[in-house]
């Protein structure tokens, strides 16, 4: 990265950055088109409405030209978007937060993977139940944790692996 290169990082509304807040006084220095630059952040942030997305802007000073880089919201808000709540409840152990599918928590999987640990889908999914777990949610009427153990044992390979191939 060259000293002519600068590198803002942001955690914006997801299709409803405005040029002002924290926006203003990390690029307007630059030279960029603030109206531009917030433009097309809400463009690449539309699916993301209502939740929390990181942004790096990355300006090149010299050329005024700049790049976005945009990342995936927490696993917990992607949760809380497919569970159509604002937030999780607040007794967990209650688990009246919603319900999801098991495809349903595959395809948060896919959204999170690059960011995820798990080495497969099988063990990915698992850190999605984890969330789910603290948030208060079910998952196919069941407790997070029994899910865990059912994937553990293989009682949903045949279902995931069918997943995996219709949706990879």
């Amino acid at each position: 990265m060259s000293s002519e290169t600068v590198t803002v990082d942001l955690l914006i509304d997801g299709g409803e950055a405005k040029p002002s807040g924290a926006i203003a006084p990390a690029l307007g220095p630059t030279g960029v088109n603030l109206g531009q630059v917030v433009a097309d952040i809400n463009k690449a942030t539309a699916d993301y409405k209502g939740m929390k997305v990181p942004v790096k802007v990355i300006v090149d000073k010299k050329t005024r030209t700049y790049e976005l880089e945009i990342g995936i919201p927490p696993a917990s808000a992607l949760i809380k978007k497919e569970l159509g709540i604002s937030k999780g409840s607040s007794m967990p152990q209650k688990r009246d937060a919603g319900n999801l599918t098991l495809e349903q928590v595959l395809s948060i999987t896919k959204a999170k993977r690059p960011d995820l640990l798990g080495a497969s889908y099988k063990t990915a999914c698992l850190e999605i139940l984890g969330t789910m777990s603290s948030l208060g949610a079910t998952c196919e009427g069941l407790d997070p944790r029994d899910m865990q153990k059912k994937i553990k044992a293989g009682e949903y390979d045949d279902r995931i692996k069918t997943w995996e191939e219709q949706n990879l």
